[in-house]
């Protein structure tokens, strides 16, 4: 009898003829059935959004020419990808795994707060799927994936092997091949960082004025066990993560409140 191969669902948030979910796509395929469902263009930044009161359309794509890829475009979000691919696209078909990314630019820190890429691996683990989000560190159209390949495949069979907790998805970052071999990898926390932000007040051709934001990205943790840390030292940082937002520690004194309405 032959085994059956894992179904893996992959998805992204750059879109569906980014340099990245292909790499992804190439790698998940030689471990199993792939099926993709990923945004027709860029959703970078678009956090936990859902398409609510607009139209979502899906058609098939042929933006992989590996044979056996099956393959949707969706003109909604990562998380919208998600729930179209579980509810609609595999029906009755539950996936072994759900993969986002490879994503270009890390999502390490409060990034995946923001992040797109983990959005859709967080959705996958809000229905009680098994979900990793993968990102490189490097930002360019044109990054290079090859050097980190292997250990995607690995992670991916782990989680395959192993499972994981109900309701937790892994966030992957993994060093651009531009800072040097990997080290290895690590299990870490995610660092306490935030981004400093600037508005630039500009004026468009017409006159009219728009705001161009930017800044920097500010790592306020001093500890060696976090992501941040992992990265700028040559590890790929993994760190699980999970939905539930209850700040637990405070509970206890905010239960002390009084609070009437006489």
């Amino acid at each position: 009898m032959t085994k059956r191969k894992p179904l893996i669902l992959v998805s992204n948030d750059d879109g569906i003829t980014s340099r990245g979910i292909r790499a992804l796509v190439e790698t998940m395929h030689q471990i199993g059935e792939v099926v993709v469902v990923a945004p027709n263009s860029p959703q970078s930044g678009m956090g936990h959004a859902i398409t609510i009161g607009n139209t979502l359309r899906l058609d098939s794509s042929i933006a992989f020419e590996t044979e056996g890829i099956e393959a949707y475009e969706c003109s909604g979000t990562p998380a919208d990808c998600v729930k179209l691919a579980k509810h609609h696209v595999l029906k009755n078909r539950r996936p072994d795994l759900v993969v986002s990314g490879i994503n270009h630019g890390s999502n390490s820190s409060i990034s995946v707060l923001y992040s797109g890429t983990m959005s859709a691996a967080i959705e996958a683990a809000i229905e009680g799927l098994p979900a990793i989000g993968f990102s490189l560190c490097d930002y360019s159209l044109t990054a290079d994936f090859s050097h980190c390949l292997e250990y995607v495949k690995q992670i991916a069979l782990q989680v395959l092997t192993s499972g994981l907790p109900s309701h937790v998805a892994l966030n992957v970052n993994i060093p651009s091949q531009t800072e040097g071999p990997i080290k290895g990898v690590k299990i870490c926390r995610q660092a306490q960082a935030k981004y400093t932000e600037n508005f630039e007040k500009r004026t468009d051709p017409h006159g009219r004025p728009y705001f161009w934001m930017n800044g920097e990205f500010v790592d306020l943790d001093k500890g060696e066990d976090t992501d941040m840390w992992a990265l700028n030292n040559g590890y790929i940082s993994i760190v699980p993560c999970g939905f539930d937002m209850t700040a637990y520690h405070t509970l206890p004194h905010l239960n002390q409140w009084e609070i009437s309405t006489n």
